[in-house]
C-alpha cells in the first residue's frame, strides 16, 4: 500500500524534472510577477492607499514585501489548478486506465500526486522567497534563527495543505473533462474569482463590500494571511494601513484550510468512479 503512492510520487516528480521547459517557466512566472508587477505597482499602490509613517514600535513594510506572500499564494493556486493536466494527458492516452486496473488503491493515486504537488509548491515558494530577498523584500525582521525556523515551518504547513486541496480540485476537473480546452476553460473560470476576491495583491479593505465578504471565506485569503503572519509578523504597517494577526486567528485559518483539503480529497475519488 505504501509503495503505491510512492511510485506515483516518483513518476510525477521525474516527469516534472525531465520537462525542463515546464520547470523553467513555472519558476520564471513567479519571478516575473514579483519583479515586474511588484516593483512596477509599488508606487501606484502607495500613492493611492497612502504610505504614512508607522506608529512608534511598529514595523513598516513596502508594497513588494506586502505582495510577496500573496504572490506565493497566487503561484500555488495557479500551479496546482493546472496540476491535473498530467492526469488528463494520462486519461486521454489510456495510461490512467492501466494505472486504475492495477491493485493499487485509488486513494494512493491521489496521495502520490498530492505529495508531488506539495513538493513542487515548496520549491516554488523557496524560489520566490530567495528572489524576493534579492529584490529587497524584508522577511523575518527582528527574528533570531529559531524564530525564522519556526516561521518557515509555519509557511510550509500552510503551503502544503493549500496546494494539496487545490490539486484535488484540479484532479476532479481532469477526471470530469475530456479535452485540454475544456480543462483549461474550467480551471480559468475557477481561478479568476478566487484570485481577485482575495487579499493576495492588495488589502481586502480596498475591495467592494461584496468582494470583502467573499474574501473572508476565500481559501486564498487564509493562505495569504498565514504566510504574512509568519513572514512579516503579527503587527505591522503597510500601504498606510495597520495589520494585526492573532495566533488564534491564524490557527483558525489553518484549520479552515485543513478542512478544505480533507473535503476536496474526496472530489477526485468520486470523479474516478463516475469517469470509468
Amino acid at each position: 500500500m505504501v509503495s503505491g503512492f510512492i511510485a506515483v510520487f516518483k513518476r510525477d516528480i521525474r516527469r516534472y524534472v525531465r520537462f525542463k521547459d515546464q520547470l523553467f517557466t513555472s519558476m520564471l512566472h513567479s519571478i516575473l510577477w514579483l519583479a515586474l508587477f511588484g516593483l512596477g505597482m509599488a508606487g501606484n499602490f502607495e500613492r493611492i492607499l497612502g504610505c504614512g509613517s508607522a506608529p512608534a514600535g511598529m514595523i513598516s513594510y513596502d508594497y513588494p514585501t506586502f505582495m510577496c506572500p500573496g504572490m506565493i499564494a497566487a503561484t500555488i493556486l495557479f500551479a496546482n489548478l493546472y496540476g491535473g493536466f498530467s492526469v488528463l494527458f494520462d486519461k486521454n492516452w489510456g495510461i490512467l486506465r492501466e494505472i486504475m486496473a492495477s491493485p493499487m488503491p485509488r486513494r494512493d493515486l491521489i496521495i502520490g500526486i498530492s505529495l508531488s504537488s506539495v513538493t513542487k509548491s515548496l520549491i516554488q515558494t523557496v524560489i520566490i522567497i530567495v528572489f524576493g530577498i534579492v529584490l529587497g523584500v524584508t522577511f523575518f525582521s527582528g527574528e533570531n534563527f529559531g524564530g525564522v525556523l519556526i516561521s518557515l515551518v509555519g509557511m510550509v504547513l500552510f503551503v502544503a495543505v493549500f496546494s494539496a486541496a487545490v490539486l484535488c480540485v484540479s484532479l476532479y476537473v481532469a477526471f470530469k473533462t475530456s479535452s485540454s480546452k475544456g480543462y483549461q476553460g474550467v480551471t480559468t473560470v475557477l481561478s479568476m474569482p478566487v484570485f481577485f476576491a482575495s487579499n493576495a495583491l492588495s488589502p481586502s479593505a480596498g475591495l467592494p463590500p461584496v468582494l470583502q465578504e467573499i474574501a473572508l471565506i476565500n481559501p486564498l485569503t487564509h493562505l495569504s494571511n498565514g504566510l504574512r503572519y509568519f513572514s512579516m509578523g503579527d503587527h505591522f504597517s503597510a500601504l498606510g494601513l495597520e495589520f494585526i494577526y492573532s495566533s488564534t486567528e491564524i490557527l483558525i485559518s489553518f484549520i479552515y484550510l485543513l478542512v478544505f483539503a480533507l473535503v476536496t480529497f474526496y472530489f477526485p475519488l468520486s470523479g474516478q468512479l463516475s469517469s470509468r
